[in-house]
Order: C-alpha cells, then sequence, then structure tokens
C-alpha cells in the first residue's frame, strides 16, 4: 500500500486527495511500535522492514508537507485527530500486557493503527470521491488488515497464540473498511471513478 501511495505522489507530483493527517499517524503509529528497534535486534528482515516502514511514512509525510505541498488540499482535510489520539493514549495506558515504556508504546500503535485511515476515510466522504490509484492504496491498506486476520487464525490453530489486543483492534480497523470495500468492488473494479452516493 505505501509503494503504491509513494508511486502516486511521485509520479504526479501530486498529493491531491491524499489525507497528511492519516500519514502522520501512521507515522506515529511505526514510530512508536518499532522503538524497540534501538533495543532489541530479531534478525535482518525484521530490522530493514521496520526501517522501511518508518522510512516510507516519514518520506510521505514529507513529500506531501514539504516537496508538493501546493497540491495538499488542506481544506478537505479537517478530520480532528485530537478525538484519535487521545482515547489511544489511553486504551495504551489502562489495557495492555505489561505496564513498561515499550510496552504501552506498542499497545497504543496497535490501538491507533486500528484508526488511523480514519482521516482518510472522511476527506475521501468529504469530497465525495476518490482518483482511482487513492482507491487502490485504500484496497491495498485494507486488505492488507484483512490478511493479519488469517495470519491470527493460522497462528491460533497451528502455534496456539492469540493477543486479544491486536485482534479487537483489527477487528475494528477492518469493519472501518467495510463500505469503502463495498463501493471498490461494485465501482472501481468495473473501471469507474469511486464517487459516493449524495
Amino acid at each position: 500500500a505505501i509503494v503504491l501511495l509513494l508511486m502516486k505522489i511521485w509520479k504526479t507530483r501530486s498529493c491531491a486527495g491524499i489525507s497528511g493527517k492519516s500519514q502522520i499517524l501512521f507515522l506515529v503509529v511505526f514510530v512508536t511500535r518499532y522503538l524497540d528497534l534501538f533495543t532489541s535486534f530479531i534478525s535482518l528482515y525484521n530490522t530493514v522492514m521496520k526501517m522501511f516502514f518508518i522510512g516510507s511514512a516519514a518520506g510521505t509525510v514529507y513529500l506531501m508537507y514539504h516537496k508538493f505541498k501546493a497540491t495538499y488540499d488542506g481544506n478537505h482535510d479537517t478530520f480532528r485527530v485530537e478525538f484519535l489520539l487521545g482515547p489511544c493514549i489511553l486504551l495504551g495506558l489502562i489495557i495492555n500486557h505489561e505496564f513498561s515504556v515499550m510496552e504501552i508504546l506498542w499497545t497504543f500503535s496497535i490501538y491507533l493503527e486500528s484508526v488511523a485511515i480514519l482521516p482518510q476515510l472522511f476527506m475521501v466522504s468529504k469530497t465525495g470521491e476518490a482518483e482511482t490509484i487513492t482507491s487502490h492504496y485504500l484496497f491495498a491498506l485494507g486488505s492488507y488488515r484483512g490478511l493479519y486476520i488469517l495470519n491470527w487464525i493460522y497462528r491460533y490453530y497451528f502455534e496456539g497464540f492469540y493477543d486479544i489486543i491486536a485482534i479487537i483492534a483489527g477487528c475494528i480497523q477492518t469493519i472501518l473498511y467495510c463500505d469503502f470495500f463495498y463501493l471498490y468492488i461494485t465501482k472501481v473494479l468495473k473501471g469507474k471513478k469511486l464517487q459516493l452516493p449524495a
């Protein structure tokens, strides 16, 4: 999804239709989730992927707010992110696996990721339409979460492992995408522009 987004911004030299607020929230998600880069080493692959997620999210924010700032539509990107950050911080402090800084930040990132797309969906609903490439990006992002659900099922049945915090947050995130998925399948896959019903 992030590669699609970066390609769209770079190729069109525009970030029109993309919510900068959602991109900042995703950057916060990845930074808070992957702070363990400085405290533990799991594998080279794991380290490279964590750096890729942080770097690509930071790159997207840079392109939107600096390089292609003139194309950013701040007038439609008006979602109040404090209504997402506050509850996610509280949930991270109250409902976590262990009351330690790294665990609270990881848990906060799980909660925040589940709702970080809301400013983008709000922007699409406010403008009433989305470019095809933006629709593909949103579909890829939602599909990624859907694949996580399959991963949880697999891990539960074959490894006996489950993380109730990640499962609940992931299900909430998937539910938020359901309306978009319906529109994507009925419009974009048929070659039409994604337009919301009036």
